[in-house]
Order: structure tokens, then sequence, then C-alpha cells
């Protein structure tokens, strides 16, 4: 998201949304990591912020967000299940936290991972 989004009088900066839909989506069982695991293995051992490499973020005419989500998870995982606990877990985040609501949340699963 490249500019403040506006709710409710409130503005918020870039980045805000983005961390709480990665914060979201890294609770979810069966997600191991947003983005790809290089990019957010590496940087969540040097910083203190979740990565939000690998989500993206536009808000329609309606005024609604509409989420793209990159994710990798654990083998195993039965995905249309997982993805669909993404969802609910992405929007209910934002619409509590927030106050926006979400016309859509697209995952993307762009690896697996192996339990260690």
């Amino acid at each position: 998201m490249s500019n403040q989004l506006n709710v409710d009088g409130m503005s918020l900066a870039p980045g805000v949304v983005e961390t709480i839909i990665s914060i979201a989506a890294n609770e979810v069982e069966g997600v191991a990591s947003v983005g790809s695991y290089a990019t957010s293995g590496l940087r969540s051992m040097l910083a203190a912020k979740p990565s939000t490499s690998g989500i993206e973020t536009s808000v329609n005419d309606e005024g609604k967000l509409e989420v793209v989500l990159h994710i990798e998870v654990y083998y195993g995982q039965v995905l249309p299940d997982l993805a669909a606990k993404l969802r609910e877990a992405v929007a209910d985040a934002l619409l509590v936290q927030v106050g926006v609501e979400v016309a859509s949340v697209d995952v993307y699963v762009d690896g697996i991972q192996f339990a260690q």
C-alpha cells in the first residue's frame, strides 16, 4: 500500500495494514512464512517487526480492502482449508483492529517447507 489509508477520520501510515496482515497470517497453524522463507526468515532474525514482503494491498472502488498474500506452508497441510483459515484470520484482524472491511484475500502458496 503506497498511500495512507483513511478510516473514520484516522490515517494509517503505509506498512501498518501489512504488519497486521503478516501477524494474523503467521498465527494460522500450518503457515511456515509470509513471503519467501529466505527473505522473511532472515528478516525475522534481524528485525523486531514481522516481515511484510509477500503482501500487497489496494482499496477498491467501494472502499474495501483487497489483499494478495504470498505464503509458504508446512508439508501435510490441506491447502484449501488453510487458505480459508487465512482469509478469515486476515479479514477478522483488519475489521477488529482497523475497522476496514475486506473485499478479497487472494492466497498464493509459493512453497512448502518441512518441519524440522
